[in-house]
């Protein structure tokens, strides 16, 4: 089951958005909300501590939390979709807005794919896709695209492929800038890990097909 998780970032309307996996659920975390219009989606569920949703109006049962919690409505939303039966989540929404959320998303999408689940990071310009071992990246992408991998540990066996500068079993350390601001160059473009995890990015406004992530 997919499920796409509205957020409280940034969203930039774009011909990418129309290239995700229909969802089979929507939940709304708070002011995430706001999305639903602009996406065209009836939300399902609607959660968090409602502190960032004035304003909005969506015709959703609410589950209402006290705002001294102890995980982000974005996390309360994922409750909600693994409950109903998610496995593939589409985190919509997901760049721009308070940094400590974005960071505590894109980390935590790292622990929810360990445990099995299958996920997609988007504003609609900008796009992530955790990495780990076993688990390659596969993207088809139009040639040109910013593309980044982002190690979040220290890296072994970093191989990429179809990207102007590919690289085969490299070694990379935490933090490193060394695989920030590459390009794809032809399609498909692969990222494979032996050992660490990270994050791939890209920054696009019209790709041309976005494949499943292996």
């Amino acid at each position: 089951m997919i499920a796409w998780i509205l957020v409280g970032g940034r969203l930039t309307l774009t011909p990418a958005l129309s290239l995700l996996p229909p969802a089979d659920l929507v939940v709304a975390a708070d002011g995430g909300a706001r999305h639903a219009a602009a996406l065209e989606v009836r939300v399902d569920a609607w959660v968090g501590d409602f502190d960032s949703s004035a304003g909005v109006k969506v015709d959703a049962l609410r589950e209402v939390h006290p705002t001294a919690k102890d995980e982000t409505d974005a996390e309360l939303a994922v409750r909600i979709a693994r409950a109903r039966g998610a496995t593939r989540l589409v985190f919509i929404g997901a760049f721009g807005g308070r940094f400590d959320h974005a960071a505590a998303l894109l980390l935590g999408s790292l622990r929810l794919t360990r445990e099995g689940l299958d996920i997609t990071l988007t504003s609609g310009d900008e796009w992530a896709w955790p990495l780990r071992p076993q688990q390659p990246v596969v993207l088809d992408w139009p040639a040109g695209t910013t593309l980044s991998v982002i190690a979040v540990s220290d890296l072994t066996g970093l191989t990429l492929q179809g990207v102007r500068w590919p690289l085969e079993r490299a070694a990379v350390p935490l933090g490193s800038g060394w695989t920030v601001s590459n390009e794809t160059q032809s399609a498909p473009v692969r990222a494979a890990l032996e050992s660490g995890e990270a994050l791939v990015t890209a920054l696009t406004g019209n790709p041309g097909s976005i494949q499943d992530v292996l």
